[in-house]
């Protein structure tokens, strides 16, 4: 597995569109081939709160595919206006993950 972190710096006062924005992603993201699972975390004061975004993926493959059908770009720009700055964007290689069963 790999996954995708992507560290945003939210605009003051713009806590709550960020997260409705980074929640429209989730039907797109679902439709992904090779798509994991997805977090979204808050750090920081309110007046200058970030986010953490961790997408997870079957393979590096399936990750990359997101930036080739334009997937990563769309997401980034629904939540980009309410951000400062364009966003940090690492891969990492998962090496352990447990994730709960429904």
């Amino acid at each position: 597995m790999h996954a995708r972190v992507t560290q945003f710096r939210i605009l003051p006062d713009k806590l709550e569109n960020f997260r409705l924005a980074s929640n429209s992603i989730r039907p797109i993201i679902r439709k992904q081939a090779g798509f994991r699972a997805l977090l979204v975390l808050r750090t920081g004061e309110e007046a200058a709160p970030e986010a953490t975004v961790v997408s997870v993926w079957d393979s590096h493959e399936a990750l990359r595919g997101s930036e080739k059908n334009l997937f990563l770009y769309q997401a980034i720009s629904r939540v980009l206006g309410y951000c400062e700055g364009f966003p940090l964007i690492k891969e990492y290689e998962v090496i352990s993950s447990e994730f709960a069963g429904k």
